[in-house]
């Protein structure tokens, strides 16, 4: 694996990390129209132009203050819905756009301060309406409505009680509830004021439920509902559970690969079940290895596949279809040409390119992202992504090691903004899906239990001793970056095994490992007996509280000697900003070198673009001062 030296033109920050010109595009139900994001006064708001491209495209939302990046076609062509949150406090809010009526602003159809809607689904059984979990009434309990998408009256369908997770309503309006044991495992049963009691219908082992029951996963008839599932197996299978008997059959697997349940974390990635935008019924499945696998589960949908597989080298990506399932707008995840997204004909057999997201950047100077395996010390195989920069030799370079989120997420193969500025700067980059992560098995993931700041990090380290001796990093020039969970392993990185990085990156971190869990949201709370609390540990155990501060990075932050950078974003409430206060008050209070920067109207994870430049600008400045690379000039 060696990279083919040539002239590499060196890119602005914002070439990588600027707002695309346009992405996400979906078609309407009616076939008649997409829509996509696109920059309206230098954040992304939603657009809608006609499928033959025949009239001039608009803008139909105006958020001059925070980009959109979620919106929903209704199945009536007069309305388009989207989400938007605080300034990333998470309050999450459904919005009604009149496509009929340009002047119109924009209603908020959940209009509850301090409430925040999940699951907001459209029903294909009951047209015009859709289903959304609220927790007005409740911070930590979120109640079942139905929304009537055109005059917006929300109708209570179940009062959450106090302990359900999540709720079910059948087009016949049968209703059931998910609930959490004080062990953790998930209980399912239906739930009947006048029955009395609920009617239990099945019980899955917390720690064995990859993808979460949603109302998107209910069967069109009602009577089942498809799920991922690795009951006896390690591998996450694609299964039916039958709601009267909780009897669960398997409906299709892949015999290496888990079922693709990024989504369960991050909402915007695909859904692992692609189903028929108007019947409701499944039609494919997606698995992911090193690169994605869909199996069609329909013969009109394997036919359709065949032919979107042909558009593009990379894996397929967003999906839409109208209702006949006949005209397709699709994009293509891609390591180095970033979701290429196409119109395609069934009828017809044509295709068309729609737009590239990022039409200034040439894949031919983009790096390739490598799938490699890193052997741990004992034994366990972690499945990588090495990306080496262009025009130099592949050796003794630079290396960034960029650790993901979660844990309970995954690198995979595909475009990253910032990999490919680093590749650019001339540093390899290495992405180790170290255990405790997931896609990889039950027993890969479930090996990170009790591991946090231990064998997980050990991982890490092993990654880096093999691209140093494998030639490819100078291990004096090593870097540790990342956000959220990859914050906490920088912070770790830099106290546990302080002569291993010479430079760090801390992306929204926990410092301390007790305080970040006392300060999660309410509602989140009561779902920490499947993670956290089985990973590294509840709090209100004493003896446990102390192994959490042990193994936090606070408690050896004098240790600290490689130069930091933290960044943090003022209304982040998964990781609240003390969290980083803590660390940079620690070191500067000793004189450590240390850089901080926070931006007052971001939460978990940056939206707006330009704090997103502004912040990786001031990255690509703090790697090449100890690293040795080279920024860009502006």
């Amino acid at each position: 694996m060696s990279a083919i030296p040539r002239e590499v033109p060196r890119l602005a920050v914002e070439d990588f990390l600027g707002p695309p010109a346009r992405t996400r595009a979906s078609i309407s139900p009616d076939g008649t129209r997409i829509a996509y994001l696109a920059p309206w006064r230098e954040r992304l708001n939603v657009w809608v132009e006609s499928v033959d491209a025949d009239e001039e495209a608009r803008c139909v939302t105006a958020d001059d203050n925070r980009s959109v990046h979620t919106y929903h076609w209704s199945d009536a062509p007069r309305w388009l819905l989207y989400e938007q949150d605080g300034d990333g406090d998470e309050n999450w809010h459904v919005y009604r756009v009149d496509l009929e009526n340009p002047d119109a602003e924009a209603v908020d159809l959940t209009p509850f301060p301090g409430a925040t809607v999940a699951g907001f689904e459209s029903t294909v059984a009951r047209p015009g309406r859709a289903l959304l979990h609220l927790n007005r009434r409740d911070p930590a309990e979120f109640d079942l409505y139905e929304l009537d998408i055109a005059t917006g009256e929300l109708t209570m369908l179940a009062q959450n009680p106090g302990q359900v997770a999540g709720w079910l309503y059948t087009p016949d309006g049968d209703l059931y509830a998910q609930t959490q044991t004080a062990d953790g495992d998930i209980e399912l049963a239906q739930w009947d004021a006048g029955m009395g009691k609920p009617r239990p219908v099945t019980t899955f082992d917390g720690t064995d439920y990859p993808l979460g029951i949603q109302p998107s996963q209910l069967t069109p008839d009602g009577t089942g509902v498809w799920l991922g599932s690795n009951r006896d197996t390690d591998r996450t299978r694609l299964a039916r559970l039958d709601l009267a008997t909780g009897e669960e059959t398997e409906v299709d697997s892949h015999p290496d690969f888990d079922l693709d349940t990024r989504s369960t974390v991050f909402p915007t990635l695909p859904s692992p079940l692609i189903r028929n935008r108007h019947t409701g019924e499944l039609i494919g499945a997606r698995y992911l290895g090193e690169r994605q696998v869909i199996h069609p589960l329909d013969p009109h949908f394997a036919a359709v596949l065949e032919n979107l597989e042909k558009l593009s080298d990379g894996d397929l990506s967003a999906v839409s279809c109208d209702a006949s399932g006949l005209r397709w707008v699709v994009s293509f995840t891609h390591d180095r040409d970033p979701h290429v997204t196409h119109y395609y004909d069934h009828t017809t057999g044509e295709s068309r390119l729609l737009f590239r997201p990022h039409p200034h950047l040439d894949p031919r100077v983009l790096a390739p992202m490598t799938p490699v395996t890193v052997p741990a010390r004992d034994g366990l195989r972690l499945p990588s992504y090495l990306t080496l920069p262009l025009g130099v030799e592949p050796t003794g370079l630079p290396l960034v090691l960029l650790v993901h989120g979660g844990p309970w997420h995954r690198d995979n193969w595909g475009y990253n903004p910032l990999v490919q500025l680093l590749a650019n700067r001339g540093y390899a980059v290495l992405q180790v899906n170290f255990r405790g992560s997931a896609g990889y098995g039950k027993a890969f993931l479930k090996a990170g239990i009790g591991e946090l700041a231990g064998k997980m990090h050990d991982d890490l380290i092993d990654a880096v001793d093999w691209a140093v001796t494998e030639g490819y990093a100078d291990r004096d020039r090593v870097a540790i970056f990342g956000g959220s969970y990859g914050g906490y392993a920088t912070l770790v990185g830099v106290t546990f095994t302080p002569d291993v990085f010479a430079a760090a990156i801390d992306f929204c971190g926990p410092s301390n490992l007790v305080t970040f869990l006392r300060t999660v949201p309410e509602f989140v709370r009561p779902h920490l007996v499947n993670n956290w609390y089985l990973y590294a540990g509840d709090p209100s155990d004493p003896q446990q509280e102390a192994d959490l501060w042990a193994r936090s990075p606070i408690s050896r932050v004098d240790a600290i000697r490689t130069p930091l950078m933290v960044v943090q974003g003022a209304n982040d409430v998964r990781v609240v900003k003390a969290e980083s206060d803590r660390i940079v008050d620690a070191l500067r209070a000793r004189g450590v070198e240390v850089e901080y920067l926070v931006k007052d109207n971001e939460g978990h994870g940056f939206v707006n673009p330009d704090n997103n430049i502004d912040v990786y600008r001031a990255a690509d400045r703090f790697l090449a001062r100890h690293l040795g690379g080279r920024p860009s000039a502006e």
